[in-house]
């Protein structure tokens, strides 16, 4: 058992940076007075290593100091504890295959064009032109899935003769995928190998669960490193492994503009082994005599022990600890694109590697940040990181006040990766609760955070604009003080417009109107029972949402079954509620409420296809303890006429056909769901769990056609 220290001690995760300008007045807004939260470039490996040292003597000094004070304020002389961390250094081995076809062969000649379906929906993106990396993509022909250990393609089409194409063993956990014509690239996570340090906890991507809906976590990584496989697919029946990029952070977020892949990983924490925090020369004799005796040779002890371990940070090899990025075998260029904040932000390294799926040499950029949320439009990449001031530590100049605030980091990105850097940052009040709380247009960031949580009376939401100049993110103008006491539960933004809604009790629907960068303004506001957790345009009138039903119990409410609302949104003064389903009691629950790559809203068919586990027999707070159904429902949904249920396919969850009623204890974050994603090609629909895949005709959908194991 070796001894290792990861730095996430003392004000971990704080972001205090040196903010150019003094004093607490707070600047006037759209000025690029206003102070800087821009990172500072780090040029080259002397100064990299530099930097991480630096970070990991203020660390060391940090809990030697406290320890100290603890000994001095002591009546009896003693104390000086810190309770550090000890890790088995064992190492373990990756798991999984190495990347083989089943099929063999290499991908020969092309083959004939595929039979294709004439319309057929896609990815739930956020942007249009921006895809997101998931677990299932398709092209009208084929379906492509990573799932239990391999990637595998699904002839899709037609839907009568749906089948399994071919199957390619992974190494590793295979998470997510983006498929560009003849291309396919795949992203695995492989375990660490603990023998060079401790795998790192960090509790929001962490297990099988990715953190999309930041109300309780934030999208942190899994503490595994990552492996990027490109994919020759021109035959569908024996793809062909081309190229491989092993990156030493943890998947945090894909996107992909054209032939250009942009990935977020994040590193650990420098840990340095050996160092220690408590010594046996520490002791306590609980009496009055001898206290000055016990006091000053205990300061000497801990004195001592902080030497050893400053010493130890001097003679650690600190290059061992660093993000690298290997290109088919080969390191990119080591310490290159590095930028750290003023004074200083957590321990984590933050990369963003973006590379051309034809080829060529990939770019990178490294901040030394904690990872946080993550947006993309086609032209600049943002990460909003969350953090809480500290006792004694320093703040934003601007943020004096307020206890909540996120920095917001701007990197340029687009169809072409060489263009790939690190170009702005700025600081906003509060925290975003997911990718949608963030928007550009024309120019401008919107954010919408939250300052605290429900139902504490200090709670309240902030809507900010933002512009760029030079390197930094100017506020523009803003609105605050938003729903005092309920918290941001759902944000989308269309345009010069957005949409917000809080909760406490009811679900406030605010409209506001975003046409004029420095004065935001709320134009309109519903109240209604329940909440939505997500918010889809249905078309620039109206607004489909999926969300809970909630039940008032005076001072708060109950969450009860899955809502599906549509909302009149033409008139931005007056938003009205024209329809509104409620599905199950307390306790069902769906993939979509917390993943928008579940939601399949096609509009062509005025179709919505949603993951479900409905539940009844909750009450109250009482829930559900008979489950009725898992698998995929289908709405008819327009505007005119609302939600009009077309039918179920059904997907049990038991070997005889039936459910499991102990799901029926989710809590309304953690929403999930035996399917988890749909695809509709004409009229046929497809159903996707990690068990299985299913087509139904959408005319008979209690009819399976075919289905395809992802088991075996």
């Amino acid at each position: 058992m070796k001894k290792l220290l990861a730095l996430t001690t003392l004000g971990t995760g704080l972001l205090a940076f040196a903010c150019r300008g003094g004093g607490d007045a707070t600047p006037p807004l759209g000025t690029s007075s206003q102070a800087l939260e821009a990172l500072v470039p780090l040029a080259g490996c002397v100064e990299v290593d530099a930097y991480v040292r630096d970070r990991a003597k203020a660390d060391v000094n940090r809990i030697f100091d406290a320890m100290k004070k603890q000994i001095e304020e002591s009546p009896y002389g003693c104390g000086g504890y810190y309770g550090g961390e000890e890790y088995d250094s064992a190492p373990t081995s990756a798991a999984g295959a190495g990347g083989s076809s089943s099929s063999g062969g290499s991908s020969g000649s092309s083959p004939p064009p595929a039979p294709k379906a004439s319309e057929t929906s896609g990815t739930n993106n956020q942007v249009a032109g921006v895809d997101e990396a998931d677990f299932v993509k398709n092209d009208g022909s084929y379906l492509y899935v990573v799932a239990n250990g391999a990637f595998r393609i699904v002839k899709a089409w037609p839907a009568n003769d749906m089948s399994p194409m071919a199957k390619v063993a992974i190494e590793g956990t295979p998470k997510k995928l983006f498929v560009e014509g003849d291309r396919a690239v795949v992203y695995t996570s492989i375990a660490r190998d603990t023998s060079q340090g401790s795998a790192p906890s960090y509790g929001g991507y962490g297990g099988s669960r990715e953190c999309t809906y930041g109300y309780e976590c934030v999208p942190s990584g899994d503490g595994t490193t990552t492996k990027v496989l490109v994919f020759d697919i021109t035959n569908r029946a024996a793809p062909t492994k081309i190229r491989e990029l092993s990156l030493s952070g943890s998947l945090l977020a894909a996107r992909r503009i054209g032939g250009a892949v942009h990935t977020v990983v994040v590193d650990a924490e420098a840990e340095i082994e050996g160092l220690e925090y408590s010594s046996k020369d520490i002791t306590c004799n609980s009496t009055s005599s001898g206290v000055e005796e016990q006091r000053q040779a205990n300061l000497a002890a801990v004195e001592a022990l902080r030497q050893k371990d400053l010493a130890l940070i001097d003679a650690a090899d600190m290059s061992k600890q660093l993000p690298t990025v290997q290109d088919d075998g080969a390191p990119l260029a080591a310490c290159s694109g590095y930028y750290r904040p003023n004074l200083a932000e957590g321990r984590t390294f933050t990369s963003l590697v973006s590379f051309d799926i034809a080829g060529g040499t990939p770019t990178t950029a490294t901040v030394v940040s904690d990872p946080g949320v993550v947006y993309a439009s086609e032209t600049a990449l943002y990460m909003s990181v969350p953090h809480t001031q500290q006792p004694g530590e320093t703040w934003y100049v601007d943020m004096q006040g307020e206890k909540q605030a996120s920095t917001v980091h701007r990197f340029r990105i687009g169809r072409t990766p060489v263009l790939t850097g690190y170009e702005a940052s700025g600081v906003v009040k509060g925290r975003v609760l997911n990718q949608f709380a963030l928007d550009e247009h024309e120019g401008n960031l919107r954010v919408a955070t939250t300052t605290g949580h429900a139902p504490s009376p200090e709670t309240h939401s902030t809507m900010s604009v933002l512009s760029k100049a030079g390197n930094a993110l100017v506020l523009q103008g803003k609105v605050d003080d938003i729903a005092p006491s309920e918290d941001i539960r759902s944000v989308r933004f269309d345009g010069s417009r957005g949409y917000v809604v809080t909760f406490k009790k009811t679900d406030p629907l605010y409209v506001f109107d975003l046409g004029n960068p420095s004065k935001p303004a709320i134009t309109g506001e519903l109240k209604i029972p329940g909440f939505s957790t997500y918010m889809h345009m249905m078309d620039a009138q109206h607004l489909l949402t999926i969300g809970y039903d909630a039940d008032d119990q005076g001072s708060f409410a109950w969450f009860q079954g899955v809502m599906l609302q549509i909302f009149d949104v033409a008139d931005m003064r007056n938003p009205t509620l024209l329809h509104k389903e409620v599905i199950g009691t307390r306790g069902s629950s769906s993939e979509a409420l917390t993943n928008h790559l579940a939601f399949t809203y096609y509009a062509p068919k005025n179709i919505l296809a949603l993951p479900m586990t409905i539940c009844e027999g909750g009450d109250g707070g009482t829930y559900g303890t008979n489950m009725t159904f898992a698998g995929l429902m289908v709405y008819d949904v327009t505007a005119t006429n609302g939600f009009a249920l077309r039918g179920k396919v059904a997907h049990p969850q038991t070997s005889s056909g039936g459910y499991d009623s102990g799901a029926c204890s989710n809590w309304w974050t953690q929403a999930q769901s035996e399917v988890k994603r749909s695809v509709i090609m004409d009229d046929f629909v497809y159903s996707i769990s990690e068990k299985r895949v299913k087509v139904n005709a959408l005319p008979a959908l209690a009819n399976d056609i075919r289905e395809v194991s992802l088991e075996n």
